[in-house]
């Protein structure tokens, strides 16, 4: 890489940084300019660089310059979006910018809409809460593939724990759902496009039909896949998500939008009613009446930034297209990145990915030693998947749409250097 992808040395290193600083908020302050110029010397040296194509770890997008630009501009106005005598202009291109997506998501549905969330755990939270709001006692229901923040959503809402369902390598079994859905009450069926550790999407056509037949409810979890709805060539892949009752999309994964950028689209907007409240000094009941919009509704929060804005500037820029550009671009260069691993001799690819994440091992070495000696090094980072039946992966998420697989063949190669110098054989078997 031609900088570094991020700090070297672990967290001792950054951690000393920080204590230098010490006392780090000081009785009598240092000055603006001080300030701002030591921590953010601070911040950039101890940070990753997500616009390095080394740093290939998570779903942690490289953002727009577009889209940090128009941050500023909403940082400096401060819309709050809790009502609208404080956020007039903020509010109306939320609600445009919400209906653009929520037709996006449900094109053929009557009366769509979509809410601003901090990502995809909050998103999911919504979806089990709209369900639970329908069937105080329904039971989740999700793939063994699910997101964490499904089981925690439904802690949170002292719902039963999910009943996980069997998978065919990252994709919900059919015939396991159905055993599953026939043996349950009232259910809300949580399936996933774009998994955390593989990109993989379940069948979703067939998951709502499933839903269908045994009246269950049903949300998707496309917080990494969502925005593939913006590309003609990739749309496919999301097949009957428009069947779904309720969508999760982050724009801060594919969308390259700083973190937090979620969204959650529902294919009947009364649903969302389920969300309204009444507070005397945000929404008072002759102030709606006289036509003042309610924002309390909108969101679980009461104070919450703008963050419409900038997604809607960025998309206002790219349009759809250029946007379905953009997810293509980091789809096709994982596939070419899996043909690199495939024709390496000291590598292992798992299987072809299906959106932009490559899951890659070299044949021999401790996989997850030569991952923190990466990291440690200051290399590279990369991520890690367990995969059945408990074996460990490396993971490349790549969301920099302007690289190309010749940017990542030198990761290949340390990589293969890194299990060399830590294996009990001295070298990596070909």
């Amino acid at each position: 890489p031609t900088t570094a992808p991020g700090p070297a040395g672990g967290p001792a290193p950054v951690a000393a940084s920080v204590a230098a600083l010490e006392p780090l908020i000081p009785a009598r302050g240092v000055g603006a300019e001080q300030a701002l110029s030591e921590l953010t010397t601070l911040l950039a040296a101890g940070s990753v660089d997500p616009a390095e194509p080394w740093c290939a770890a998570h779903l942690h997008c490289p953002p727009l310059a577009v889209g940090v630009a128009a941050d500023v501009a909403a940082g400096a106005l401060n819309p709050s979006m809790d009502s609208w005598d404080q956020a007039p202009a903020a509010s109306e291109l939320e609600r445009a910018f919400l209906t653009a997506i929520a037709q996006l998501c449900y094109p053929a549905a009557p009366e769509p809409d979509a809410l601003v969330t901090t990502g995809g755990t909050e998103s999911n939270l919504l979806g089990l809460l709209l369900a639970r709001e329908q069937h105080p006692a329904v039971q989740p229901v999700c793939g063994r593939n699910a997101h964490h923040s499904v089981a925690r959503a439904a802690w949170l809402l002292g719902l039963p724990a999910p009943l996980p369902v069997d998978c065919d390598g990252e994709r919900m079994n059919l015939a396991a759902l159905d055993a599953v859905l026939r043996e349950t009450g009232p259910a809300v069926v949580v399936a996933t496009a774009g998994t955390t550790n593989t990109g993989e999407i379940d069948p979703l056509r067939e998951i709502a039909r499933l839903c269908q037949k045994h009246g269950a409810r049903l949300h998707v979890d496309a917080a990494y896949g969502g925005l593939a709805l913006c590309s003609k060539r990739l749309r496919p892949l999301l097949d009957g998500l428009d069947e779904a009752d309720s969508v999760a999309l982050d724009m801060h994964k594919f969308g390259w939008q700083s973190v937090a950028a979620g969204l959650f689209a529902v294919r009947d907007g009364a649903d969302l009613e389920a969300l309204s409240v009444r507070a005397e000094y945000l929404n008072a009941d002759d102030d709606t009446e006289a036509g003042l919009p309610d924002l309390l509704g909108r969101s679980i929060r009461t104070s919450r930034r703008p963050d419409a804005f900038r997604m809607a500037v960025t998309l206002r820029a790219l349009g759809i297209a250029g946007m379905g550009e953009l997810v293509e671009r980091c789809c096709a260069t994982a596939r070419e990145v899996a043909d690199a691993i495939r024709r390496h001799p000291s590598l292992e690819l798992l299987r072809e990915p299906t959106l932009s994440t490559v899951l890659f091992r070299p044949t021999s070495g401790d996989v997850g030693r030569v991952r923190r000696d990466l990291l440690g090094s200051g290399v590279a980072i990369v991520g890690r998947a367990t995969m059945p039946p408990g074996e460990v992966w490396l993971k490349l998420t790549l969301l920099h749409p302007h690289t190309t697989a010749a940017d990542y063949l030198g990761l290949l190669d340390a990589t293969v250097a890194a299990a060399r110098a830590e294996s009990p054989e001295g070298a990596v078997a070909s």
